[in-house]
Parts: C-alpha cells; sequence; structure tokens
C-alpha cells in the first residue's frame, strides 16, 4: 500500500479553550455570588421539609374506620391524629409496611404490617391496615381485637420495607405468590397499577386454606375485571371440600406458576406465612432465578426456630440470663431459647428498638459482647462487617447461653 490508496480526510479540531476560560472563572464568580448573598439565615429548607414528610422518624394515628373483612380478619383504617402532630401521612410505595408500636400493660412492642390501601389514599389522608386475627396464644392480635375501636391512637414508623415495583431493578411482569393475609401488599400494588402509579402487570396467585377466609377476594377480581391486560387474580385454594368455580386447588406449584406466566420474565413478589415461604422457595428453586428477581416480605419472627438443622436440640426451651447495657444502665433478664432476643427485652419492658423483626432492616442491631446466639439461617441479613465484629439483629438471634449485650437507645430515632 502506497500513498496513493489514501483518501484526502478533512477534519475539523473544536478547541476548548472557552471551557477552560470558563473554569478559571469558575470560583471567582462564586465568591461574588457569596459576597452578594444576604446575611440573614435561612428560615425555610424545601428539601428538608420533604425528606421529613417522605420519611418520619415516627407517625401518630388515630382508627377513623373498622371493616370486617372475613371471620378472623379486619381492617383498620388510620387517619392522621392532628392533636398529636402529625398534620399529613408519608407517601410511601405500594407494597410496603408500617411498623406499628403498642403498649400493652406497660410493655412496648412493634409489630410490622402491610399496607393495604394505596399510595394515593395516603395523599386523601387514610391508611388501611388488614391484620388477621393469630391463634389466642398470639401476643398483639388477641389484644387489638378486644381493645382497639375507633378513636385507639397509634403510634407508626415511616413507610419501610422493599416488596414494591421498582422499574430501574424489576421486569415488566410480576408474579405475585400470596397466602392467607400476605395478600395486604398486593391489594396496594394492584390498586396502583389500576390507578396508573405502577406501570407493570400484574399476576397473582392468591393460596387460601379456607373459602370463607378469603380476603379482598371480590374487590381483587373487580380490579381484575376493569383492568383485563394489566391484572390477573387467580385464587387457588387447599381446603378439602371447594365450593368455587374459576379457582385450582391444591398449593403455589412450580406448575401452577409456568401455567400463569413466563417465570423466568417476571419479577417475582412472595407475601404470606412462614411455612408458606418454605414451600415456594423451593418450588422456586427449579427456575434458577438470579437473587434480584425474587422480593420477599419480611414475616416476623420465626415461629419454629429449634427445627432448624442447625439448632442445638440440648439448648431447646432452656432458660439463660442476659446482661443488657442499654442506656447507661446494666439489667439482668431471663431468655428462651426458642425466643429470640427481642421477645426478651420486650417482656423485660426494656422498649427495645424494631421494626421488621424479620432482620431485615437492622433497627435493632446490637453488639454482642460475650456468649454465643443462635442466628437464624434465613432472616440474617447483617452485613459482613457486622458478622466480623459481632454485631447482631436480636429480632433472629436465639440465645444458646448466657450473653451480654449492648443494645443502643434510639432516643429520637425510637419512634
Amino acid at each position: 500500500m502506497n500513498g496513493k490508496d489514501y483518501k484526502k480526510v478533512d477534519i475539523t479540531i473544536k478547541s476548548n479553550t472557552k471551557d477552560i476560560y470558563a473554569f478559571t472563572k469558575l470560583v471567582p464568580n462564586r465568591i461574588k455570588r457569596i459576597k452578594k448573598a444576604s446575611n440573614e439565615p435561612l428560615t425555610e429548607d424545601p428539601i428538608k421539609d420533604l425528606a421529613q414528610k417522605l420519611h418520619p422518624l415516627r407517625q401518630y394515628l388515630k382508627i377513623n374506620q373498622i371493616i370486617d373483612n372475613t371471620k378472623t380478619t379486619k381492617t383498620f383504617r388510620f387517619v392522621p391524629d392532628n392533636e398529636r402532630g402529625t398534620k399529613q401521612l408519608a407517601y410511601f410505595r405500594a407494597g410496603q409496611y408500617l411498623s406499628l408500636k403498642v403498649e400493652i400493660n406497660d410493655e412496648w412492642i412493634t409489630r410490622p404490617y402491610s399496607i393495604s390501601s394505596s399510595p394515593n389514599e395516603s395523599l386523601e389522608g387514610f391508611y388501611d391496615i388488614t391484620i388477621k386475627k393469630e391463634e389466642e396464644d398470639g401476643f398483639l392480635t388477641p389484644y387489638i381485637w378486644k381493645n382497639w375501636k375507633v378513636g385507639t391512637k397509634v403510634i407508626s414508623s415511616g413507610p419501610e420495607g422493599f416488596i414494591y415495583y421498582e422499574p430501574l431493578r424489576d421486569k415488566k411482569h410480576i408474579l405475585g405468590l400470596a397466602g392467607g393475609s400476605g395478600i395486604t401488599p398486593f391489594r396496594s400494588i394492584a390498586k396502583a397499577i389500576a390507578e396508573g402509579e405502577i406501570d407493570a402487570n400484574l399476576t397473582l396467585l392468591y393460596g387460601c386454606s379456607d373459602e370463607d377466609d378469603i380476603i379482598f377476594y371480590d374487590e381483587l377480581k373487580q380490579l381484575e375485571k376493569d383492568n383485563p391486560d394489566k391484572i390477573k387474580v387467580i385464587l387457588v385454594l387447599s381446603c378439602e371440600v371447594v365450593s368455587l368455580t374459576g379457582c385450582e386447588t391444591g398449593f403455589l406449584t412450580a406448575e401452577l406458576m409456568e401455567k400463569y406466566a413466563d417465570v423466568s420474565n417476571c419479577s417475582i413478589f412472595i407475601c404470606g406465612p412462614q411455612i408458606m415461604y418454605e414451600f415456594v422457595e423451593k418450588e422456586l428453586e427449579r427456575f434458577n432465578l438470579p437473587p434480584k428477581q425474587i422480593r420477599i416480605e419480611c414475616f416476623g419472627e420465626i415461629k419454629n426456630i429449634s427445627a432448624f438443622s442447625g439448632f442445638p436440640k440440648e439448648k431447646v426451651d432452656k432458660t439463660f440470663n442476659i446482661a443488657v447495657h442499654i442506656g447507661g444502665e446494666t439489667k439482668k433478664i431471663p431468655a428462651i431459647s426458642t425466643e429470640s432476643i427481642l421477645v426478651a427485652l420486650e417482656r423485660a419492658k426494656l422498649a427495645p428498638p424494631s421494626k421488621c423483626r424479620s432482620g431485615e432492616c437492622g433497627f435493632c442491631r446490637s453488639l454482642l459482647l460475650d456468649g454465643d446466639v443462635y442466628i437464624s439461617p434465613i432472616s440474617d441479613w447483617r452485613r459482613e462487617a457486622d458478622k466480623k465484629f459481632n454485631y447482631i439483629h436480636t429480632c433472629s438471634s436465639y440465645p444458646i447461653s448466657d450473653l451480654e449485650l449492648i443494645i443502643p437507645r434510639k432516643q429520637n430515632r425510637d419512634f
């Protein structure tokens, strides 16, 4: 190849002199603006005000209405308690929860509950929290059934949780797997899709073990009818006798998921009781999905921690002593091995910080100074640094020896 084989090409190079010159003026111009600025302090901070409205440390609420959904389920409608300083409710993402703080016999406890109303309805001035009554030995729901009425005041966190639709992360098609009262965040998501707040499709497999205890069924089917291209609801009944038509029977199996959705091209949202999670997670293993495609709602503390293979059988139901350093004081309290450390702290009326009760949020993060704990393998969401330096989440840690702990006193952060 010689010079004759090349074609002549004209290339114009633009100078960046203007950009360099402008940069030299940056600091002098900034100094001039500072000198011209007023000496009066700023009295308004709109960004800070917005952040506080979206992420309040606490919200003061009161019950405005109680709706009987089924024989075991009620919906409590909360509005702002203006007298105690909450003028408007924090906006949220459909699928998130509130952690409610309740005083029972001078003992403060917290429980997370999914918001079942839509984000737009929070702008209208209310949250719906739908609660299923547990067995009589439950700690909070029997109290709620007996004592909550219109006008009851409750303290709440701001909206929390990660089971919400994020278009930068999630597939355009959501496959929802709900069990029992786990339908509550999906009601919120379905309403948000119908209202145009979420640009996604929802296929919802809703598992129930009792025909008389199906929550929001008529409402969900109406949302499906009004939005046929966006929402599909399939009821899955596991009871022995099924009289309803147009539903599936059995459980939320992989075969059922494949029947109604292209699972590999869906984001999987799961909410229900612990036993359902254990079943569904095994079914999902067949699809070999990346972790980011599966969103699991926090389900509270493990009910049967001693059933896990790693739990030392010789320690089942043993009682140990915990030396607790909290707020500059040291308390010694008893703790049962099969109950979380958080429960032991609450029984001792120490008002420990907590929100999700599932090891997820880290609000109950505490330092283990001495002793051994068993940490739930399915709710250990600690950072690697916390594991290295012996920090634990009290809601997912169980005492298997005498312990010494430092529990943070959240002060103004303790909603």
